[in-house]
């Protein structure tokens, strides 16, 4: 490969904030707020046009993971008191209502919320590399419209899901599961219209069998859609006649380089027409279903793990562990390990069939990288085995993460210590004070 010699320039430091945050979807979300309400002066990058990821850009259906916690109760609350909902319409069931996103309330409302807590939202910023003084982190050089500019922060939060600044910053990490480095596949979420809701179904997970007049509804989808799409996954939506589609499938995918990430949306964006004729020709109430709109961008489900202090572990889940350090509590969810060769779910992965004692904690030592300071890790890329990862990379456990990441950032600096020597106890305390316990 050739190579060039880029220049050395001198860049400015256009803010120095106490708690920086990579990353604006859920688990960015819950850092940058929490770390704000706790007093740091807080400031928070995205890459995108808006905040949220997953739940606004990547157009999701709906929360899931940890829907009792305050925080986000809140955070879906806010949402539905949006003036922009439709007035009348609601074809949710009791169940489904307080949970599903309606993607473009949801970003004006997060919006709000970082506003009223004070923190600083640069948005269409890119984090492109990081300052480090030894093993510590010292900040991150950005890149955007207003060119290559420097931000330096005592703690900097990486809530980026691949876990960049870590990268960056030199820390371990274990690419997709442990033997073979194979990641979970990609999908573009999509939305479409014209569906007739009186007689339309919603399979909802991949073990959700339902007979049709044409056949079993996961059968056919098998059968009829290019592989390796072929599971049907349709969600209610607030809006009328218009279904949440989660079937996209683009496995072999590494979501850390681009050239794939830039393949994947072209056969996703393929995919989603022979989806559209597929439901046409066999769902029953989806005979006029069109395209209405798509993601912002494919959604990566793994990527890095990254080696902290501890690893949690599936037995930790099934066990409902609550850590000494916990930092993120009532988290429920099931080993949601989609295959990595086709559509469904991977032989290791437990939907129905999925088994715990309880929820579980997320413990605060899986969240500090093991050889790097300054820095905290947040969201899908804490540290943790592939298939842990598969239960607590879903968008409320990550929001909770946040919040106890955030939390901690904050008590960091206030105590002027590393955050690996903050006192959980004290985090735990102001965790506690906001309605979060074990």
């Amino acid at each position: 490969m050739k190579t060039i010699v880029e220049p050395s320039r001198t860049l400015p430091v256009v803010a120095e904030p106490e708690v920086l945050v990579a990353g604006a979807g859920p688990a960015g979300i819950g850092a940058a707020l929490a770390a704000a309400r706790a007093g740091a002066k807080t400031m928070l990058l995205e890459k995108t046009n808006a905040i949220g990821g997953m739940a606004t850009s990547g157009m999701m259906s709906h929360w899931s993971g940890a829907r009792e916690t305050p925080l986000m109760i809140e955070v879906v609350e806010r949402m539905r008191q949006s003036k922009s909902l439709p007035l009348e319409f609601n074809p949710l069931r009791e169940s489904d209502a307080k949970w599903c996103i309606s993607h473009e309330c949801q970003k004006t409302t997060l919006g709000q919320m970082m506003r009223e807590a004070g923190v600083i939202v640069q948005l269409h910023t890119t984090v492109a590399d990081v300052i480090m003084d030894g093993n510590r982190l010292q900040g991150v050089i950005t890149e955007s419209k207003s060119g290559r500019e420097a931000i330096l922060a005592p703690v900097t939060i990486d809530a980026t899901g691949d876990g960049d600044v870590a990268a960056r910053a030199g820390a371990e990490y274990i690419l997709g599961r442990e033997e073979d480095h194979a990641c979970q596949p990609v999908t573009m979420m999509f939305r479409i219209g014209g569906v007739d809701y009186s007689r339309a179904v919603f399979p909802g997970s991949f073990e959700s069998y339902m007979d049709i007049p044409k056949g079993e509804i996961q059968s056919l989808g098998k059968r009829h859609l290019p592989h390796p799409a072929g599971h049907v996954l349709l969600y209610r939506t607030r809006l009328p006649g218009e279904v949440c589609v989660n079937m996209t499938n683009v496995t072999n995918i590494d979501g850390t380089d681009v050239r794939q990430l830039t393949e994947a949306e072209f056969i996703c964006r393929e995919q989603m027409d022979a989806i559209i004729q597929f439901l046409r020709e066999f769902v029953p109430g989806y005979e006029q279903c069109y395209l209405v709109a798509a993601a912002d961008n494919v959604g990566v489900r793994e990527t890095r793990h990254v080696k902290g202090v501890t690893t949690i572990t599936p037995e930790d889940i099934v066990e409902a562990t609550v850590f000494p350090d916990w930092i993120a509590t009532k988290n429920y969810f099931n080993f949601d390990i989609h295959s990595v060769v086709g559509p469904g779910l991977d032989k290791n992965g437990a939907q129905r069939e999925f088994k715990a004692k309880g929820s579980y904690t997320i413990p605060y030592r899986a969240c500090v990288p093991e050889k790097i300071d300054g820095l905290l890790l947040s969201g899908r890329n804490i540290s943790g085995t592939h298939k842990a990862h598969s239960n607590f990379r879903v968008m409320g456990i990550c929001l909770g993460i946040g919040q106890g990441v955030g939390i901690a950032a904050a008590t960091a600096v206030r105590q002027g210590v590393l955050p690996r020597h903050v006192d959980v106890a004290e985090v735990q305390r102001q965790l506690r004070a906001v309605g979060v316990t074990p």
